[in-house]
């Protein structure tokens, strides 16, 4: 799939940019969750196969250590960038696409129930880490949820960070 996707966005850019007339090109390819570091990198191959497909001298920005690349076709201008999870939300929907898509997942599929025990030991080892709010900041809207759905908020942000920390 990368293979093809590169080979499209080199061989369709130029009729691209004729239809919409511009002499520039953003490509951006989403994937919906996950993030960079966990990555396994096959999204990034699309990238590379068009950094090794194109002449040296056409590549304005080489894809290594970063999720992006430029470069120029008979006078074209042409940048794709790969967003991954927050990244992909964030150019989709702004800073807070998707936590509002989370919480109205939430509010439509989890009833608010009783908050659960202190001791109350979780399946996931590090679940009540995760869920925790001690590391929320004091302005954080937390009547758009029911305090019982508030751990499913933050089950759902784990598919989305490399890690939490209390930065």
């Amino acid at each position: 799939m990368s293979e093809n996707l590169a080979n499209a966005i080199i061989a369709h850019c130029e009729t691209w940019a004729s239809d919409a007339g511009v002499e520039s090109i953003d490509f951006a390819y989403g994937v919906l969750y996950g993030a960079q570091r966990r990555s396994n990198k096959k999204d990034w191959h699309i990238l590379r196969n068009i950094k090794d497909k194109l002449p040296s001298k056409a590549i304005n920005l080489r894809p290594y250590n970063r999720w992006e690349c430029q470069f120029v076709k008979n006078g074209i201008h042409v940048a794709v960038a790969i967003g991954i999870g927050v990244d992909w939300w964030r150019h989709l929907g702004g800073g807070t696409g998707l936590v509002g898509i989370c919480v109205a997942l939430i509010r439509a599929c989890v009833a608010p129930g009783g908050i659960d025990k202190r001791d109350h030991s979780y399946v996931i080892p590090d679940l009540s880490e995760i869920v925790s709010m001690a590391t929320m900041p004091m302005d954080f809207n937390a009547s758009i949820l029911q305090q019982s759905q508030l751990p499913w908020l933050f089950s759902l942000m784990a598919h989305f960070c490399d890690e939490l920390t209390d930065a």
